[in-house]
């Protein structure tokens, strides 16, 4: 059988986003409304400028004592965020998931159409552990390459 694409895996649901200026808040409500763990930034002319994730919220604002109704989500999302191909394997996206700390990828086509996000959520036990051995080989390698 043949694995899973990211695309085959992200839930069809609307993309969760919000403009630059909005505040942490809002991005908190929005997100919790819709039972995700991150939110896309978008600009007015539909390019993603970044993504604001859980992570980010308890790092760069709770940890920092931030006021969530006034600080914009512009000031605290994750920059150009790395983003997959919908062709991509599960089992790929999560090593670059485990490699890097992300949780979260966005999905993003040839022709810059956001297709949605890849989360941690959305991979199976049984891609993980693939990805878990494709990640231990890798370092292997690099440790007998030096």
């Amino acid at each position: 059988m043949a694995e899973r694409t990211v695309f085959q895996s992200t839930p069809r649901r609307h993309l969760v986003s919000l403009a630059p200026q909005a505040s942490v808040w809002e991005a908190a409500c929005v997100m919790t409304k819709a039972g995700c763990g991150s939110v896309l930034i978008i600009d007015a002319g539909g390019a993603m400028l970044g993504i604001l994730t859980e992570r980010d919220l308890m790092t760069r604002v709770l940890a920092r004592a931030l006021n969530a109704e006034k600080t914009p989500v512009s000031d605290v999302m994750t920059h150009n965020p790395r983003c997959v191909p919908p062709e991509m394997t599960v089992s790929d996206a999560v090593v670059i998931m485990l490699e890097r700390g992300f949780r979260h990828l966005p999905v993003v086509a040839g022709d810059g159409k956001i297709l949605g996000v890849f989360s941690a959520r959305d991979a199976l036990p049984r891609e993980i552990d693939n990805a878990f051995s494709l990640a231990e080989f890798r370092d292997s390698v690099n440790d007998a390459l030096g």
